[in-house]
């Protein structure tokens, strides 16, 4: 699952400002640390990385469109590609709708969790998925707080310091931003080469402070397909956890510095996904071998950063690979897909697992499972990755409010 790594010299990506359009109308195109110690050992970033890319100190407000408003419905067909919650009850949501002039990104949002939603402007370039393409696309939203957030893809980072009103395009690390989370005011990147000839590969963690200055290469990433490229870095308390190969990177200061440990998969075991449970605690899982459309599926847990593991339980084989969240309370959930997709839970630290989300959907899979709370958390069903949902994807957004035991749907 994981590629030899020998990422390519990373270059600025030209930065330029462009209009935007209203959700529902389509899109308007533009006119001193410690040394290493080891592999278990802290080290300072980069981990023999040499890239450092200036950004702007702060980003400038793009241009809207002239008379459009600030806010309006949400777009008829409206599908889903990617979450963020930035509380409770606040999130935006980056997708697609059919619409008369392309592209037809859009982006919406609620403030009473899924009650009720409005359509925001949303950068000009249509949703896709990494390497099936050569030509600008984004599958991906995180917020940082109400008012500050990101929208990147292969076309680089978009970047909105007024809730999503406006947006304005940043310079970059060159190559596809696969996954992106703000933690202790930095922006992490996982970039990677994605092509369509072979998928993505070459994967770097980059940083970046929230404010706006310097990107900077942290360590290599693992590039896989076999899970949302949203959620290869998982973070919780403020802690990133991420995979390279074979090790789990955690940083606690937003990846000035960070641990290295070994995962306990075996040699015949991939780790697909880890998650964060604590302050100083991951969940890892292990998949391989297995038959079509299963894998054979174990979920370990540490409470010292990955220092030492202990087996938990091992979910159901249904699937191909997965994706692992937690709260921090002993509820962990699995998202996982073949000919069909499945949610798993386990209500005792991954002991224990049962099936509680079946969808007889040909393997459409998921996108950002997550949790908010202790108790709510979100995830994507069968994220659109066409302009207009050309591809006719479910595109649903699934809720939970009592640690992922049961899952409903949200209407837009």
């Amino acid at each position: 699952m994981a590629s030899s790594w020998g990422g390519p010299m990373l270059s600025v990506a030209a930065a330029a400002t462009l209009l935007l359009g209203i959700a529902g109308c389509g899109s308007v195109p533009a006119p001193g640390q410690e040394a290493s110690s080891g592999p278990r050992g802290k080290h300072p970033g980069p981990f023999g990385i040499k890239p450092s890319i200036q950004a702007p100190a702060r980003p400038t407000a793009g241009t809207p469109v002239s008379g459009a408003p600030l806010a309006g419905p949400v777009p008829a067909g409206f599908a889903a590609t990617s979450v963020t919650f930035v509380s409770a009850d606040e999130a935006f949501v980056l997708g697609t709708a059919p619409c008369a002039h392309a592209p037809c990104t859009s982006i919406v949002r609620t403030l009473d969790r899924g009650a009720t939603w409005v359509g925001l402007p949303a950068p000009a370039v249509p949703v896709g998925e990494p390497g099936l393409t050569s030509a600008p696309i984004v599958w991906g939203i995180r917020f940082a707080a109400p008012e500050h957030g990101f929208v990147f893809g292969d076309t680089g980072l978009w970047e909105t310091t007024d809730g999503g009103e406006q947006w304005t395009r940043d310079l970059a690390p060159a190559g596809s931003i696969l996954s992106l989370a703000i933690v202790r005011q930095q922006v992490l990147a996982i970039t990677a080469l994605c092509t369509p000839e072979s998928g993505c590969k070459y994967g770097t963690l980059m940083r970046r402070p929230l404010s706006g200055g310097r990107w900077t290469g942290v360590a290599k990433a693992t590039v896989t397909s076999l899970i949302d490229p949203d959620d290869m870095i998982a973070t919780q308390a403020g802690v990133a956890a991420v995979l390279d190969g074979r090790e789990v990177l955690v940083t606690r200061d937003g990846g000035f510095t960070f641990t290295l440990n070994p995962v306990p998969c075996t040699s015949e075991q991939g780790a697909p996904s880890v998650a964060v449970t604590s302050a100083t605690g991951l969940a890892v899982l292990c998949t391989g071998g297995g038959y079509t459309g299963h894998t054979v599926k174990q979920v370990y847990v540490s409470d010292d950063d990955g220092a030492h593991w202990a087996a938990a339980g091992t979910p159901s084989p249904a699937g191909d690979g997965g994706t692992i969240a937690a709260t921090t309370t002993g509820d962990v959930a699995i998202a996982t897909a073949s000919a069909a997709s499945w949610l798993f839970h386990s209500g005792n630290g991954g002991v224990t697992w049962r099936i509680v989300n079946e969808q007889y959907d040909g393997g459409v899979g998921w996108a950002d499972l997550g949790f908010t709370t202790a108790t709510d958390g979100v995830v994507v069903h069968g994220p659109a990755n066409g302009d207009g949902n050309s591809t006719q994807r479910p595109g649903q957004l699934f809720l939970t409010s009592d640690g992922g035991t049961t899952w409903h749907q949200v209407s837009f």
